[in-house]
């Protein structure tokens, strides 16, 4: 089964990303959006018990932290992602390695970029319109995060919560 890590904003940020998601991003229906924090992988029941074991002891060493959304910005020419970004605070990037210790499968084979997708799989003329104007639309969001989540994903390719875990504290 795959897995993934992410975390989930405030219903108020999820609603101005999805005012864009609905148009520009064709996974706009398969998860909320989102902040990844370890990219989809694949794992058995067995393994999955072991690895949702270790990040309750993730989630009590890590703390809460201040997601703030305050760009427009793009991967082009890497590929055409328009994405939201947040600032990448040290409590957020204490918890991303922790994430990709020999225990999670080692570090990622990305550079972590925090940040949160509103539109992808677009031509290169569709990113530049909708680059240009979301930009100027821009975006200046702060919440305070004090939760992860492991999701799994359904047959029909859809992500769902599998376990969530709160910094800090209990999952």
């Amino acid at each position: 089964m795959k897995f993934g890590i992410a975390v989930f904003p405030s219903k108020k940020l999820q609603d101005l990303a999805n005012s864009y998601r609905k148009r520009y991003d064709p996974h706009y229906s398969l998860i909320p959006p989102h902040l990844t924090l370890k990219e989809p992988f694949e794992a058995t029941d067995d393994e999955i018990n072991v690895i949702a074991e270790k990040l309750g002891e993730v989630a009590k060493n890590a703390e809460p932290f201040t997601l703030r959304a305050y760009k427009i910005s793009s991967f082009q020419p890497v590929n055409n992602v328009i994405y939201m970004k947040v600032d990448a605070v040290p409590e957020l990037l204490t918890l991303y390695q922790s994430l990709h210790s020999s225990d999670f499968g080692g570090e990622s084979q990305y550079s972590f970029v925090p940040h949160i997708t509103i539109a992808q799989k677009l031509s290169n003329d569709e990113h530049s319109d909708v680059y240009g104007s979301l930009r100027m639309a821009g975006v200046d969001h702060e919440e305070t995060v004090d939760r992860f989540h492991l999701l799994y994903q359904l047959e029909n390719g859809s992500w769902t919560v599998y376990e969530t875990y709160r910094l800090g504290g209990d999952s």
